[in-house]
């Protein structure tokens, strides 16, 4: 593990101080994007006890990010803080990982987690904390973590919450702050998702593409970028894909059907460029960007 540093309040993110009850102090280990250059930070965050649905939302929603400016941060707690973390690494998102803990080897929550920090740091990221480095995780200490989470960030965005949680908290902190809140729409069977749609049900911004978080944050779409397909860099069967359908849209069944690839191979094509920003996957239906 890096070294542990007090950040120079200079140097923090100006959003920590423009909420009511700053950090006196900020402890760092990685690097946080300059302050003088444009990124945005997107806090997401849900539930520990995830379903399957959570987690596949959160790694769709993160992989449309590709690309921009963002940087996702999140608790580094298990569910779909570490899902969140992990798919922004995939994508090549920078990401920020705030335990609910000082930062010190001994001290971090989850000790399960210890290794996805590590990779954190190695691919450019960073640990954030208010408390001392030798501060151990307690009951009070998440409350008062959340409130930075949500300070810090232009928008969070809620996947799965339930009735009575801490995620449930960091929204209305978010809200306190006159941040944007988000919420990914769940079944109304599902007791994980409880929250989030009582969160839309008073006002949230419901997600259910990448682009209503690029919307949200103010972020230009790929479609305004979009080169002829001769100007295109495609793998020979992602060509196949794209001339498909820059005539119609498609849906998944249709594609794997045209396609005459192996199913797992087809899905897998198809979520690959997704995650290239060559296709988009709306109500069912692939489009090009």
């Amino acid at each position: 593990m890096d070294e542990i540093k007090e950040l120079d309040q200079s140097h923090w993110p100006p959003a920590l101080l423009e909420i009511p009850e700053p950090p006196k102090q900020l402890y760092l280990i990685g690097k946080l994007p300059p302050v003088v250059d444009d990124f945005i930070y997107l806090t997401v965050v849900g539930s520990r006890k995830f379903s399957h649905y959570g987690r596949e939302v959160c790694q769709k929603l993160i992989a449309g990010l590709a690309g921009y400016n963002i940087v996702i941060v999140s608790g580094l707690a298990l569910g779909i803080d570490s899902i969140a973390h992990r798919e922004a690494l995939k994508v090549g998102l920078k990401t920020v990982a705030w335990p609910g803990s000082g930062l010190a080897r001994d001290s971090i929550y989850p000790r399960t987690n210890y290794l996805l920090a590590q990779e954190i740091l190695k691919n450019g990221g960073a640990l954030l904390s208010e408390f001392s480095p030798e501060t151990k995780a307690a009951p009070y200490t998440f409350p008062r973590r959340n409130r930075l989470m949500a300070g810090l960030a232009k928008a969070v965005l809620i996947i799965e919450a339930g009735n009575k949680s801490g995620t449930l908290i960091t929204a209305r902190l978010a809200l306190d702050y006159n941040r944007e809140v988000l919420a990914v729409p769940s079944s109304i069977f599902s007791t994980s998702g409880i929250g989030s749609n009582k969160l839309i049900k008073e006002g949230a911004t419901p997600i259910t593409e990448s682009q209503d978080i690029l919307d949200v944050l103010g972020l230009t779409n790929n479609e305004e970028q979009s080169l002829p397909l001769n100007e295109i860099q495609l793998e020979p069967k992602e060509k196949v894909v794209y001339e498909l359908l820059v005539f119609e849209p498609l849906d998944r069944d249709s594609l794997i059907e045209k396609i005459n690839l192996p199913i797992n191979e087809t899905n897998s094509l198809l979520s690959i460029m997704e995650v290239k920003g060559l296709i988009k996957e709306t109500g069912g239906l692939f489009t090009i960007l």
